[in-house]
């Protein structure tokens, strides 16, 4: 037995030449929900499948409960629970039919009819899945992955397209999972999400970690509780100088994007007052003024001079 769900060593990964796992190390312990977050192409779906076994590495060694994929296959097929990116289910079985199909692959589990009651599915259990709406079909897929009572659950994704709703409906599920001290592994581009849902969280840019910790100390990290943002209308011919932005009253640091400024703060009572006199002072015609606290992916901003969408 052992104290750790996943262990990763060294990994990696290339498709041609590129290089989609590059020296990956990870460990997640028991009863822990981590993230991987990071923008689309990153490296997070070729990890997750490796450690699905999915995927063969290139080289680097994947220890999952204890076990192999070499060696125990049959046997970690039996305690995994996977939901994929996309998952294709037979769009002519009902709901129950389908869990039950899902359940017939493991020697325990749980009822199929527990199951769909855990998703919220009980009203279309003799629905066929073609019927579905896209959050229903989530919420299935969810229901295929734990109906075999799994003692870590891999999430590929699992909110990509959902309404707000269905997302919201969707991380109550993955919470009630974890209360039961489960391991989870998700992977995400959404801040919002992994912020609500995880212990610790890992950032994955061109394949490589670039920050691990839990996401309450990766935002404290940057050394500020919020972010100002601004713009200038039209061309005036007369950009604010970095250095003196600066310098301004409890401002950390300075980023520059597309036109668009933010100022990372300490104190917005003091940043905000002091960028509206500097800009009034150089004549700089302010467009538009936004403020919001510090978010992960002001960090991956931080660590990479890009935003998780255009990355």
């Amino acid at each position: 037995m052992t104290d750790t769900a996943l262990t990763i060593r060294n990994l990696h990964k290339t498709y041609g030449e590129v290089q989609a796992v590059s020296a990956l190390d990870l460990d997640v312990p028991i009863g822990e929900c981590f993230g991987l977050l990071g923008p689309n192409g990153a490296g997070k779906t070729t990890t997750i499948e490796i450690c699905e076994g999915l995927l063969e590495p290139d080289s680097g060694d994947v220890e999952v409960l204890g076990m192999r994929w070499a060696t125990q296959e049959r046997a970690l097929r039996q305690r995994l629970g996977i939901q994929l990116q996309e998952t294709q289910l037979s769009e002519k079985l009902t709901v129950t039919e389908t869990v039950r199909l899902f359940r017939s692959f493991y020697n325990a589990g749980r009822a199929v009819e527990d199951v769909i009651a855990l998703v919220q599915l009980e009203e279309k259990r003799d629905a066929r899945v073609g019927t579905l709406s896209g959050g229903q079909k989530q919420r299935l897929a969810i229901a295929c992955a734990i109906v075999g009572d799994p003692a870590l659950l891999f999430l590929d994704e699992p909110t990509t397209g959902l309404d707000p709703q269905s997302r919201r409906q969707l991380w109550e599920l993955i919470g009630q999972f974890r209360a039961e001290g489960r391991t989870i592994v998700l992977t995400t581009h959404y801040m919002d999400e992994a912020e609500r849902l995880c212990d610790r969280v890992a950032i994955v840019d061109h394949g490589k970690v670039i920050a691990l910790d839990t996401p309450r100390a990766l935002i404290a990290s940057l050394g500020a509780e919020h972010v100002v943002g601004f713009t200038l209308e039209g061309d005036t011919g007369n950009s604010p100088d970095e250095h003196a932005l600066r310098a301004l009253d409890a401002v950390g640091a300075v980023r520059r994007t597309n036109g668009a400024f933010e100022l990372e703060s300490t104190e917005l009572r003091r940043t905000v007052p002091a960028l509206l006199a500097f800009l009034e002072r150089h004549r700089l015609p302010l467009a538009e003024l936004h403020t919001h606290s510090a978010t992960l992916e002001d960090v991956f901003v931080s660590l990479t001079g890009r935003h998780l969408r255009d990355a």
